[in-house]
């Protein structure tokens, strides 16, 4: 059994006390789904509407002049940590889902075409399936699904046998949501690059606790969600490659992304502001700049260390649960799903609830993973830069009193 001393070589960043959202005596490892938000994030919010609130792009007085260009700052800010090479790269949408909708609907409305096919995976979310099968509805191109190694890993051997010159898009997650799987983005770029497709990478889970650099990556598309990043919820980032940008015909219409509108003909402008109709969530904006001030002062490199330590240390400790099974490979990033033979993932969650342990039950919204890894659900405990070796002990002490009930 693996001892606590053994756990405590985990090298805590000690900043839990930046959330105060996460009592003593709660152990919150949900970050998966979303982020808890450090209190710089917060009076950021606090601020912007209690002191600096205008809108943006619009006004003329110098209260909306002051806050438009704190909004460009901060897309200047986000472009810099994900390495785009210019601010004009980053849409504001509402989230990954509305950024891959985004793709979908213009990218692919425009450039897929009935006998075309694109390239998912078996450990998809869900919003990385849903819109394109909404289109291929209205097309009729085809979707293809690389299955997984017997890690869990996308398995991309099989994925360079599959592609074919019709393939005009490969779409995969960076990092499972569920497995905590890690991809070879640059095994995945020659994999498209084979047959001239298009990259898209859903970076939910991996903009939180990787170093993204989006030209070392190679993708032509980088989307993530700003509430998973420490960041407010309603915000999100597309990136796309300028070309492709400007390649790109609006998605919705409306205020803030026109150049002349008469009823005989509207004409749009440049990128990203043909992407962003209407009135932008502005304080969710700064906000999330704000959580990347944060991230940036800890450190990508400390905050991954710190979450691959923890990991480990956890798998190493549930081992001795008995009958559970870990899901995933054992270097899976921040993200640890397992089951318990006989026992529902959603009793499991309640009773960790009661012993002060937040984890997630359910499908994750993946379900077509649920179905290959043969169970209807599993519970899943994901790391943030706060948690602490104590949220493991908290967490095996839990789980061995579920089992001391159901088993």
């Amino acid at each position: 059994m693996s001892t606590l001393a053994e756990l405590d070589r985990v090298s805590d960043l000690n900043h839990r006390a930046d959330f105060p959202a996460i009592p003593a005596d709660w152990s919150y490892l949900d970050s998966a789904a979303t982020a808890q938000k450090p209190k710089s994030v917060i009076d950021a919010i606090t601020k912007a509407y209690a002191v600096d609130y205008a809108t943006v792009h619009r006004g003329v007085y110098s209260r909306s002049a002051d806050m438009t260009i704190a909004y460009e700052q901060a897309r200047s800010k986000i472009a810099r940590f994900i390495g785009a090479a210019s601010p004009d790269e980053i849409v504001f949408v509402r989230g990954a889902t509305e950024a891959i909708n985004l793709i979908a609907q213009s990218w692919g409305a425009s450039h897929l075409k009935a006998g075309d096919r694109i390239l998912l995976s078996v450990l998809e979310h869900h919003s990385n399936i849903v819109p394109w099968q909404i289109l291929r509805e209205r097309i009729g191109f085809e979707i293809d699904v690389v299955p997984l190694d017997e890690e869990g890993r996308i398995d991309l051997d099989a994925a360079a046998e599959m592609i074919r010159p019709d393939h005009k898009l490969v779409s995969f997650a960076h990092i499972s949501n569920v497995l905590g799987s890690v991809l070879d983005v640059k095994k995945a770029r020659q994999i498209a690059d084979s047959v001239g497709a298009k990259l898209l990478i859903d970076g939910c889970q991996s903009a939180p606790h990787l170093a993204i650099n989006v030209a070392e990556l190679g993708c032509d598309f980088f989307v993530f969600s700003g509430h998973k990043l420490y960041g407010p919820t309603g915000i999100g980032v597309l990136w796309a490659k300028p070309d492709i940008l400007s390649s790109m015909p609006p998605w919705q219409g409306g205020g803030a992304m026109i150049d002349q509108v008469t009823f005989e003909k509207t004409t749009f402008l440049d990128p990203p502001a043909r992407f962003e109709a209407g009135t932008p969530n502005i304080v969710g904006t700064l906000g999330l700049a704000v959580a990347v001030d944060y991230l940036e002062k800890l450190g990508a490199d400390a905050i991954a260390r710190h979450e691959a330590e923890l990991t480990i240390a956890a798998r190493k400790r549930l081992k001795d649960i008995k009958g559970l099974r870990l899901l995933g490979p054992d270097d899976s990033a921040a993200i640890i799903s397992f089951s318990i033979e006989g026992i529902h993932p959603h009793d499991i969650g309640t009773i960790l609830d009661e012993e002060g342990v937040a984890i997630r039950a359910g499908h994750h919204c993946a379900q077509p993973l649920m179905t290959h890894l043969g169970v209807a659900a599993t519970a899943r405990a994901s790391f943030g830069l706060y948690n602490e070796v104590k949220d493991i002990e908290r967490l095996a002490a839990g789980l061995s009193r579920v089992v001391s009930i159901f088993l």
